[in-house]
């Protein structure tokens, strides 16, 4: 090989070596921009594929598991009542109310049918009996009527019942603390990659989006990049640490009993089976070590 050709084939070498760094800077920019995605609080219709599947993403997080701010969690000492007032005022639908539910097939669902149009303005409370207490939650019907509708309907379908809340979450395994349930496929086991897919089988819009999640708020979830994909899954804010999340999901209410149960499913990761194998990327979905288990729920 002559003196311009070895000089060839060491700048062919060189130019290789720095495309295939420029591919590295890339794809590590791209999982930066994924887990940042990702940290937004969400359950709903991300897509993510799968195995040669499609799957809705559902992760409920707010930052990369074990990396949360110290102001990010709360004290153990903190008080076990839940917060009696949202700090924005809910808006109530003006005139007749006409909820539109839009069938999804591209996800693991569990079908039971789609709720009517019209939605019963009279509900007030909301009970979710649990293998671990029971919960009660007051009803913001006027503000997230579609909401409540689609809930009780599923109630009253018993979609509900038995059913495995999927993902409990800590300040420092995730920067947030809630309870997340409402996947009729989930096993709560921790290790199951698609738990926190499942949905009902259709989706809807967003309402009361401007009330923020302090402790105690009950919520629609999806993922946050994602609008007017709510589904059946619905989430509990376990502190007011929360409110530093963006609002834009639809709350349906505030808990007024059961609070102490809750705050007390889980202290701190120790309490967590965390999945490695999330799909949506992260490695953050937990479930309860001591599972919790939804008996029923029901609406008056």
């Amino acid at each position: 090989m002559s003196g311009d050709d070895r000089q060839n084939e060491e700048d062919r070498q060189s130019e290789l070596a720095r495309e295939h760094k420029e591919r590295q800077a890339k794809r590590a920019a791209a999982q930066t921009t994924k887990s940042r995605r990702n940290t937004f609080i969400g359950a709903g219709v991300a897509v993510v594929v799968v195995a040669g599947g499609i799957f809705a993403a559902t992760t409920l997080v707010n930052k990369e598991p074990g990396k949360a701010s110290a102001e990010s969690s709360p004290s153990a000492s903190a008080s076990a009542s839940a917060s009696t007032e949202p700090s924005a005022t809910p808006t109530a639908k003006t005139g007749p109310v006409s909820c539109t539910y839009k069938r999804e097939t591209g996800v693991p669902n569990k079908f039971v049918g789609l709720p009517g149009k019209k939605p019963n303005m009279k509900l007030k409370k909301m009970t979710i009996v649990t293998n671990r207490g029971t919960v009660v939650v007051d009803l913001m019907t006027d503000a997230a009527p579609c909401s409540i509708n689609s809930l009780s309907f599923l109630a009253k379908k018993k979609f509900y019942d038995n059913m495995k809340c999927h993902r409990l979450v800590t300040p420092d395994v995730s920067g947030v603390h809630l309870l997340q349930c409402g996947d009729p496929q989930a096993k709560a086991d921790g290790k199951n990659p698609t738990d926190g897919q499942g949905t009902a089988g259709y989706v809807y819009g967003d309402e009361n989006t401007e009330i923020p999640l302090v402790k105690g708020a009950v919520f629609m979830t999806q993922a946050g990049d994602a609008m007017g994909q709510n589904n059946s899954q619905f989430a509990i804010s376990l502190s007011d640490e929360n409110t530093q999340l963006n609002v834009g999901y639809n709350v349906v209410g505030m808990v007024s009993e059961g609070m102490d149960m809750l705050l007390g499913l889980a202290t701190s990761g120790k309490d967590l089976i965390i999945n490695e194998a999330d799909i949506t990327g992260d490695g953050g979905t937990t479930a309860p070590k001591n599972p919790v288990i939804i008996k029923n729920i029901t609406f008056k």
